[in-house]
């Protein structure tokens, strides 16, 4: 993990010994359990590296994460960007939420293994666990690379937000269309638009977007709507 641990510098990054052997931990459950499960279609360490573990942390190049803050990785897939977040900053405190139950089960491996805490896992609906009663208004941030739009992405996160937290949505390609479709869905939600970053991975020709989105009053109760309408027809 000494490129990872060169390429972390570049952002700022400052990674231990202990870091880096929890990254390789991880790095190796992935590649065994995606053998038996679909996890990720990127296996070659050089491209995890870049295009997981690398592109999760980029966010501390344009949000402070110091301090105690209370994230949410919302349909975290894989455990991306949460994990690499929490390996990299343990100050945070993550929830990785997602709706299959298998891949929860490989997160709670991979955190027994590499021994991190103050990281728990939630298996369900993003629309189910943000009621009243369960995790609604819990976070600080809310952070996704969940593959949806923005709008039906809004509608599942900020309602989990805190007055003033923010919700960072992981893009890739031209995201204009899809910012300007999503403004009245996260104005009713409570919230505005902050700012969106675009940005590179180091050393290679990807690009990648953060539409950062700040909440600034509670959200209706009635948000989000019940399971599957925020995907079948977003706000």
């Amino acid at each position: 993990m000494k490129e990872l641990q060169r390429k972390a510098a570049l952002l700022g990054i400052s990674l231990s010994e202990e870091q880096c052997r929890q990254f390789q931990i991880y790095f190796d459950h992935l590649i065994e359990k995606n053998k038996v499960m679909n996890l990720t279609g990127i296996t070659e360490k050089d491209q995890v590296i870049d295009k997981h573990f690398i592109d999760s942390l980029m966010l501390a190049a344009k949000v402070d994460l110091t301090g105690k803050i209370r994230l949410l990785d919302l349909g975290t897939g894989a455990g991306f960007p949460g994990v690499p977040l929490k390996i990299a900053f343990p100050n945070l405190k993550v929830t990785l939420l997602d709706s299959l139950n298998k891949r929860i089960k490989f997160l709670d491996e991979v955190i027994e293994l590499t021994g991190l805490e103050d990281i728990e896992t939630v298996h369900g609906r993003a629309e189910d666990y943000a009621k009243k009663g369960k995790l609604r208004g819990e976070f600080d941030m809310c952070v996704s690379r969940a593959v949806a739009n923005l709008s039906s992405l809004s509608e599942y996160c900020i309602p989990y937000l805190k007055k003033g937290g923010c919700f960072i949505s992981y893009k890739s390609g031209n995201v204009e269309e899809e910012i300007q479709k999503a403004k009245h869905a996260i104005l009713i939600l409570g919230a505005k638009l902050e700012k969106v970053e675009e940005f590179m991975i180091p050393e290679t020709d990807i690009s990648r977007t953060f539409v950062i989105i700040k909440k600034t009053k509670e959200t209706p109760n009635k948000y989000p709507r019940k399971a599957g309408l925020p995907s079948k027809d977003p706000l």
